[in-house]
């Protein structure tokens, strides 16, 4: 069969990426250990999820071996992608007022705020 193009993942789809941009490649025994028990998603319902990602173009599977192995496709674009979207039915596309939000919030360490710092500078000298 053949993959359709990408399509936004479901809320539950992007805690799974998240657990393999965090964790890398995983069976599905080991994605379920993870984020299973605490949503109560069972073994199938887990294994169900990692294809319907595998079938949207978001993860890749290794099947040479007795278990597959799953592996989130392009973490950096898809990060973009999500952000994007959040950023246009959230914040009206301004990503200015998303980066007040995240400051507001005080959820950005100082280390953070540093960075952010330096990557706006570096951007403004790229863009000259």
């Amino acid at each position: 069969m053949a993959r359709r193009p990408s399509a936004k993942p479901t809320q539950t789809e992007i805690e799974i990426l998240g657990i393999l941009w965090e964790h890398g490649a995983a069976t599905v025994r080991e994605v379920h250990k993870r984020v299973g028990a605490e949503r109560g998603i069972g073994y199938t319902g887990v294994l169900k999820l990692l294809q319907n990602l595998f079938a949207k173009g978001l993860v890749r599977r290794n099947q040479s071996q007795h278990a597959h192995i799953y592996e989130a496709c392009e973490p950096a674009r898809i990060k973009r992608q999500l952000l994007s979207d959040l950023m246009r039915q959230v914040f009206a596309g301004s990503a200015s007022q998303l980066v007040l939000h995240l400051l507001e919030g005080e959820t950005a360490s100082p280390e953070d705020v540093e960075e952010i710092r330096k990557m706006v500078a570096a951007y403004r000298r790229r863009s000259k």
